[in-house]
């Protein structure tokens, strides 16, 4: 490896943070103060795309000599994008839809570096496939973790053994970061 690069995570999310931490990257935390875009007619895989570059631009502007990660995931069902619920009613009606079904989780990560300009872009898809669940089952989960910070309201790495049936990709993608695609790129990055 020829350079090393200043990282910033323009993401406040725990999930990524541990992940990037467990990978042993260097990096600081400068969450992106955006509105994020949520539109039923943009393809989830367009609307991830348009808010991890929202969030990676915001915070690019403020840290150009730094190479800043903006990420977003999107669990999506039917076409259709399940967003962190409002509440604990909407996170039961979430998991009661994915019950017995497969369903993909999308994360988009956009790399910026302000003072050159360049920027890189990626989307992972991991399919995931739940367990039939109740009523009862989809309450006992709820007990367990808290729905209304994860998007389609569950968290994998979090008792997902309860709810999950399978994974076909990477796992991290499901927790919130395709850390493995994002460490082949930071390595074409830094070998430049």
């Amino acid at each position: 490896m020829k350079n090393e690069i200043m990282l910033v995570l323009a993401s406040t999310s725990p999930r990524r943070f541990d992940l990037m931490t467990e990978a042993g990257l260097a990096f600081v935390v400068v969450p992106a103060e955006v509105e994020e875009f949520h539109d039923e007619a943009v393809p989830v895989a367009e609307l991830t795309r348009q808010n991890a570059a929202l969030k990676a631009e915001w915070v690019a502007e403020r840290y150009p000599k730094a190479w800043v990660i903006g990420a977003d995931t999107l669990v999506s069902i039917d076409q259709q994008a399940l967003g962190k619920p409002a509440n604990l009613m909407e996170a039961r009606q979430m998991l009661a839809r994915l019950a017995g079904r497969t369903h993909v989780v999308g994360t988009a990560v956009c790399l910026i570096h302000g003072a050159s300009g360049q920027k890189r872009e990626f989307l992972e898809q991991t399919h995931v496939t739940f367990k039939p669940l109740g009523a009862e089952e989809i309450d006992h989960y709820l007990t367990l973790i808290n729905p209304l910070d994860k998007a389609g309201s569950y968290a994998a790495q979090e008792h997902g053994e309860f709810i999950i049936a399978g994974v076909q990709g990477l796992y991290s993608n499901v927790v919130g970061l395709p850390i493995e695609r994002l460490l082949e790129v930071l390595r074409e990055l830094q070998d430049q």
